[in-house]
C-alpha cells in the first residue's frame, strides 16, 4: 500500500504542469507570454549595465527561440520585450537620450520616417524606478503597445517602428554586446 501511495505521488508531481522561468540579477521572468492567441517563449534575458549600475533586465519573447538577430527581425509574428528596472537613476532625460540614440544608431536610414513616432513613444516614459516594469508588445499590422507597471500607455503604429525598436537591443549598435547576447539566448 505504501508503495502504491509513493507511485501515485510521483505521478501526481510529474503530471503538474511546470512553469519554468528565467532569472537574472534577481529578476525572474516567466518562460511564456501570451499575445492574442499566440504563445511566445522566453528567448533570453540580458542585463543593461551603465558603468557599475545595473539599470534593467530585459527579456525577449518570440514564437520560437533564435540566437540570430537577423532571423529574429525577419521572422513574422508577435514579439514581446519586457524591461524590469533595477535603479532609480533612469531619469526621463537619460531614458529619452538613450531611446533616441538607440533608434538613430540602429536605424539611421529610417530615422526620418521614425522620428515623430519615436518622440511619441518616449513620451510614454517618465523617471523609471526600482521595480518598474515596461512591457512592449509588437504585433504585425497592429503596432507596438506599451504598458508600464500594467498601465497601457499607447500604441505606436507601423511594423517598421517595431523592427527599429527591436534593433535598439539586437541591432548592430546595442547598448552593450552582453545585453544583446543575453536577449538572443546566448
Amino acid at each position: 500500500m505504501k508503495r502504491n501511495l509513493v507511485t501515485l505521488l510521483v505521478i501526481a508531481v510529474l503530471a503538474v504542469p511546470t512553469v519554468w522561468a528565467g532569472e537574472l540579477a534577481g529578476v525572474t521572468m516567466a518562460d511564456r507570454a501570451t499575445v492574442g492567441d499566440q504563445t511566445l517563449q522566453l528567448n533570453g534575458m540580458g542585463l543593461r549595465k551603465k558603468l557599475w549600475i545595473k539599470v534593467y533586465v530585459a527579456g525577449l519573447y518570440l514564437s520560437s527561440p533564435s540566437h540570430d538577430a537577423a532571423g529574429v527581425l525577419a521572422t513574422p509574428g508577435a514579439k514581446k520585450m519586457i524591461m524590469h528596472f533595477l535603479t532609480n537613476k533612469a531619469t526621463k532625460s537619460k531614458m529619452d537620450d538613450a531611446w533616441i540614440e538607440g533608434f538613430k544608431d540602429n536605424s539611421p536610414a529610417e530615422w526620418a520616417a521614425l522620428e515623430s513616432r519615436v518622440n511619441r513613444f518616449i513620451g510614454f516614459f517618465g523617471d523609471m524606478k526600482v521595480g518598474d516594469v515596461v512591457d512592449m508588445t509588437l504585433v504585425p499590422d497592429e503596432g507596438t503597445t506599451v504598458a508600464i507597471n500594467g498601465q497601457d500607455k499607447g500604441t505606436i503604429e507601423g511594423d517598421d517602428f517595431a523592427t527599429a525598436l527591436l534593433k535598439v537591443w539586437i541591432g548592430d549598435e546595442p547598448p552593450t554586446e552582453d545585453l544583446k547576447t543575453g536577449v538572443l539566448g546566448g
